[in-house]
């Protein structure tokens, strides 16, 4: 029997009329049932984070950091019960869940920590030309609006957190949709910052909307800005529904590692192939920025692909609520399924299967391919899941030629020990990030995140969803003896 969990609407926890279930991708086990806003619930909060705008950006900074202090502080408290309660819900294996926690429990602290410092201003002198003589310009930020944030629900904590804390500490009033397959993470953060004092009602609203309802928040003008994380097809059509409004979208993409001929001691490619290894399958693959396509230079690829393949072999499957875990599940039968007829796809088209290829339920077992046509689905696409592809290139130009030869432009990895290459690879990389020496999966929680081309607009990382979610207006101060 499971508990019906109930939704944050204007700060206050209430019930709506209807209700869904949530189970383990694992076992199909019930994780939990949520209560689900009605049409006039929704509208309410609406209403609500509307009605309060002015009053929230005026709000003190240290009332709006105390309160993100104290989700931090709670969350690290709760590390083990989130964790079990992220793992049973995504299936997410149970030490990348509690790593998931640790990153929220960041999350807000550098939230709390940017809320003291944002908006401070910035002064310009103007008399540096004659009609300026007397004036100075003092530069602030002020929100441009409302927030509607959705999630998705690959990190239905950690994701969730880079919505909600960013605009609490600008003082943005959010209402945040959580994943369907995961909003009970979600939910947890409405627990924890109903303990706190000094946020107007209306500051915050947590709503279990389903998808099929989302056009009518999308398209409401009280929420002028709109921060999405998913998929690359839904981005673009809610960016499309609202040509107006401030959209930021990170949308994904197939995440390259290049290694290049310098790296080439035993001990380089020991690094490289269980780094490639653990971050092509450690979400189940299920991350914007796991490892989708190795590039290797001629020069080592013949040492480093058995050592790929051996790493691979290694990850432990299994029960994602057992400690020894690396692989779960993934997200649901269908997600595997589909992941299944992709890696079925490209070795009927020509490549070469080296390991893994078997489906079982909604887990999939780690895979690598080699010799994959351009032209296939697994190529062009983002898989989603853990398929690794190998392909040997000749020099450093067309390895980044092959980082570039896709859709997608989120992040890549560079293993190298060259300082210039790496320059030139921060030059050439048509990414929004490039990170030497390992994987394109790291990410700080405090940097700047997001991609070019299909992988989308505008920037998450606490202090640049704050920059997004805000608008620079200018003061113009008259008759200073400066």
């Amino acid at each position: 029997m499971t508990s019906t969990h109930a939704f944050w609407l204007a700060g206050r926890q209430v019930t709506g009329e209807d209700t869904f279930d949530v189970t383990s991708p694992w076992d199909a086990r019930p994780v939990g049932t949520v209560s689900v806003p009605t049409d006039a619930q929704v509208e309410e909060a609406v209403a609500a984070a509307y009605a309060v705008r002015d009053e929230f950006a005026a709000t003190p900074a240290h009332v709006r950091a105390a309160a993100l202090d104290h989700v931090s502080r709670r969350l690290a408290e709760r590390t083990e019960d989130i964790a079990r309660l992220i793992s049973a819900e995504n299936g997410k294996p149970i030490k990348w869940a509690r790593g998931e926690v640790g990153r929220a429990v960041s999350v807000f602290r550098f939230a709390a920590e940017e809320a003291r410092r944002f908006n401070s201003g910035e002064a310009q002198r103007l008399d540096t030309d004659l009609g300026g003589q007397g004036r100075l310009a003092l530069t602030r930020r002020f929100p441009k609006g409302a927030v509607l944030g959705i999630a998705p629900f690959n990190f239905p904590l950690n994701l969730c957190a880079h919505k909600i804390a960013p605009a609490i500490a600008a003082g943005v009033p959010i209402i945040l949709k959580p994943a369907p397959a995961t909003p009970l993470s979600g939910l947890i953060i409405g627990d924890l910052l109903a303990e706190t004092d000094g946020l107007p009602a209306g500051s915050w609203s947590i709503l279990p909307v389903a998808n099929d309802k989302m056009a009518a928040l999308v398209q409401d003008e009280r929420l002028p800005v709109i921060s999405f994380t998913g998929s690359e097809k839904v981005g673009y059509a809610i960016m499309d529904s609202v040509p107006r409004k401030h959209c930021t979208l990170e949308l994904g993409g197939n995440g390259a590692a290049v290694v290049l001929g310098d790296y080439a001691s035993d001990a380089d490619l020991d690094w490289a192939a269980t780094r490639i290894a653990t971050f092509s399958n450690y979400q189940g693959g299920q991350s914007c920025i796991s490892v989708q396509r190795v590039i290797a230079d001629a020069t080592v690829y013949d040492r480093l692909l058995p050592r790929i393949v051996a790493a691979v072999e290694a990850q432990v499957t299994g029960d994602p609520a057992d400690d020894k875990t690396d692989v779960g599940p993934l997200v649901s039968e269908a997600a595997a399924e589909r992941v299944e007829a992709w890696v079925k796809e490209a070795v009927e088209a020509g490549a070469t299967l080296l390991t893994g290829g078997d489906r079982d339920g909604a887990s999939y077992a780690p895979t690598v391919l080699t010799d994959v046509p351009a032209d296939t689905t697994i190529s062009c696409e983002e898989v989603f899941g853990p398929v690794l592809t190998v392909q040997k290139v000749n020099g450093e130009a067309e390895a980044f030629a092959a980082v570039n030869a896709s859709k997608y432009g989120l992040q890549a990895g560079v293993f190298t020990h060259d300082l210039q290459l790496a320059f030139r690879a921060h030059r050439a990389l048509e990414v929004g990030g490039v990170v030497i020496g390992d994987v394109p999966s790291y990410r700080a929680d405090q940097m700047p995140y997001g991609g070019v081309k299909q992988s989308g607009v505008g920037r998450e990382g606490v202090k640049f969803a704050m920059d997004d979610y805000t608008y620079e207006r200018v003061l113009v101060l008259t008759g200073l003896a400066l």
